[in-house]
């Protein structure tokens, strides 16, 4: 049923369509055991150790930088990679051994991969063709599922004629109409430009709420994944380094990937009741949490406030002496980078840079109240 289909580019790595699921859940069955799998496949001196698990009607997304595995964890989940070690179970049933054709698995690719020579139509019907089904079926099921994502006008165009936004429904269509036991979704609105990845998030939310079965998104854009996502599993180097709800990975990151990601600054260090001393550092962060052992601390770029010289009768228990390495634009605000007793980055306006004259180089004293930080256990 894995409809893992190459013909929308040129070099596309193979086209592998249809199959009947023999020998898994892949007939769109009431399997309740969802997704349960490690992943270990080598890749010359890559490894990718990943362990995932997700319940049906449960969307997980696998979060990394560029390089970190996700894509390789998707092609063995789709079973275009093989595993070198581990498993993969799917309601109970072992993957693994399986071709992709014989998968109960969908994809949706990050460049959708429609069949330029087909209709928006007969793509959707593709695959559902390819299970046997007569060719008239498979087209009345492919029309209700266009219509399902908005596209029943469009059902005759060719993909060179669709919008990206429209060609992201068909492919999304596409991968559904199987009924597939796992969806999977590689980078799905990368492709889109913002106005049209806005309006697409909202819609692929609503789709995925619908969907009855486990679903994988790999993305390294954490605005994609916070909102799609039930649940975060971020990769770095092949390796899981964090796991859990959206908020909780937003409040407690554990990684500096992961706190420039949800756009905290983050040290550990050692606590000793409010004090924190920052591990290889002179400096140390005053919390409101009393804490003893290992610790991470994070504070939020907004949090901090620059001064030309030490700032006195504040309130602020955290200041320390630092140096501008660069500024650049945040939105409607100044993001400055900061090196020095304690490097972070500070958000500030543009009339406090100016009246700072924050150029590179420059010397500042950055404060922080107690009450702005937020720590918690390293362990």
């Amino acid at each position: 049923m894995t409809d893992v289909s190459g013909a929308g580019r040129p070099g596309a790595d193979r086209t592998v369509t249809g199959g009947s699921g023999t020998g898994a859940t892949g007939t769109g069955g009431e399997g309740t055991g969802g997704l349960e799998a490690r992943l270990v496949v080598r890749r010359g001196d890559f490894l990718l150790d990943v362990a995932l698990s997700a319940a049906p009607g449960e969307v997980v997304a696998l979060l990394g930088p560029n390089g970190a595995g996700k894509t390789t964890a998707l092609r063995a989940l789709a079973g275009l990679a093989p595993l070198d070690e581990g498993h993969l179970r799917l309601d109970g049933a072992e993957l693994a051994p399986l071709p992709a054709e014989r998968r109960p698995v969908g994809v949706v690719f990050q460049d959708y991969l429609l069949f330029p020579h087909l209709s928006a139509l007969d793509n959707v019907a593709f695959g559902l063709r390819c299970r046997n089904m007569s060719r008239r079926a498979a087209r009345d099921e492919a029309a209700r599922w266009l219509e399902r994502v908005g596209l029943a006008a469009h059902a005759g165009a060719r993909p060179h004629r669709l919008s990206g936004g429209q060609a992201q429904r068909v492919a999304l269509a596409r991968a559904l109409a199987t009924r597939p036991r796992l969806l999977l979704l590689d980078e799905p609105l990368a492709a889109l430009d913002a106005r049209t990845r806005l309006e697409m998030r909202s819609a692929l939310r609503g789709h995925l709420d619908d969907f009855e079965a486990v679903a994988v998104l790999v993305t390294h854009d954490p605005l994609d994944a916070m909102v799609l996502a039930d649940r975060l599993v971020v990769v770095e180097d092949g390796r899981v380094v964090q796991t859990g709800t959206p908020d909780l990975i937003a409040r407690r990151p554990r990684t500096d990937y992961v706190a420039r990601l949800v756009g905290l600054n983050l040290y550990r260090g050692k606590a000793t009741g409010h004090l924190v001393r920052v591990d290889g550092r002179e400096a140390a962060v005053t919390v409101t949490e009393e804490l003893t052992g290992e610790v991470f601390v994070a504070f939020p770029p907004s949090a901090v406030t620059l001064h030309g010289e030490r700032p006195v009768g504040t309130g602020a228990r955290n200041v320390w002496r630092c140096r501008v390495a660069g500024i650049e634009s945040h939105g409607d605000r100044i993001r400055a980078d900061l090196t020095g007793e304690l490097p972070m980055a500070a958000d500030l306006t543009t009339v406090s840079a100016a009246q700072l004259r924050l150029t590179p180089g420059a010397e500042v004293w950055a404060a922080v109240e107690a009450g702005q930080t937020h720590a918690y256990p390293a362990r």
